[in-house]
């Protein structure tokens, strides 16, 4: 018997019950940045330091990660949903607007980083995997920044929801 492949709408349907961390990926300098949010952000190897993220290729960020050869990724906590829509585009907001009502800094490769954020990985590209719709992003991480209160945002049934350790 030959089952019928996955559909998309089964296979989203399935993803949302996945609980991810929230992050926003930036990239880019001055008014040519942008930016997205991701939960697919892992760790390839601690030695050397590597992340991996998955980023469609339809994005306008994409083309902003290859031009420039940085991106930034930062894990955000509950106080940072407006930050999540933004970089999710909500209301329409694209490019450098995404930055807008945060405070960011640079460390080493010039990617914008989250000044509270949970996590920040300051990153330079490696290279670019295409795979289906994405590309799988891998990074050197350059510098790390911390600011753990023992909260982060998570992403779980097509809502961002705040967990703590409490």
């Amino acid at each position: 018997m030959t089952e019928a492949p996955v559909s998309v709408a089964d296979f989203r349907a399935a993803m949302r019950l996945i609980v991810g961390n929230v992050s926003v990926i930036t990239a880019g300098a001055g008014d040519d940045r942008s930016g997205l949010v991701v939960i697919s952000v892992v760790s390839l190897s601690a030695e050397p330091p590597k992340v991996i993220a998955c980023v469609n290729r339809s994005s306008s960020t994409w083309p902003v990660i290859e031009r420039y050869r940085h991106f930034g990724v930062n894990s955000l906590g509950p106080q940072h949903q407006a930050v999540a829509e933004r970089f999710s585009g909500f209301g329409g907001i694209k490019g450098k607007d995404r930055y807008d009502g945060a405070e960011w800094v640079t460390l080493k490769t010039g990617a914008a980083l989250l000044y509270d954020a949970v996590a920040a990985f300051d990153c330079s590209l490696d290279e670019m995997i295409d795979r289906g719709t994405h590309s799988i992003v891998i990074g050197s991480v350059e510098a790390v920044r911390t600011r753990d209160a023992g909260q982060a945002l998570i992403y779980w049934r097509g809502c961002y929801r705040p967990l703590s350790t409490e």
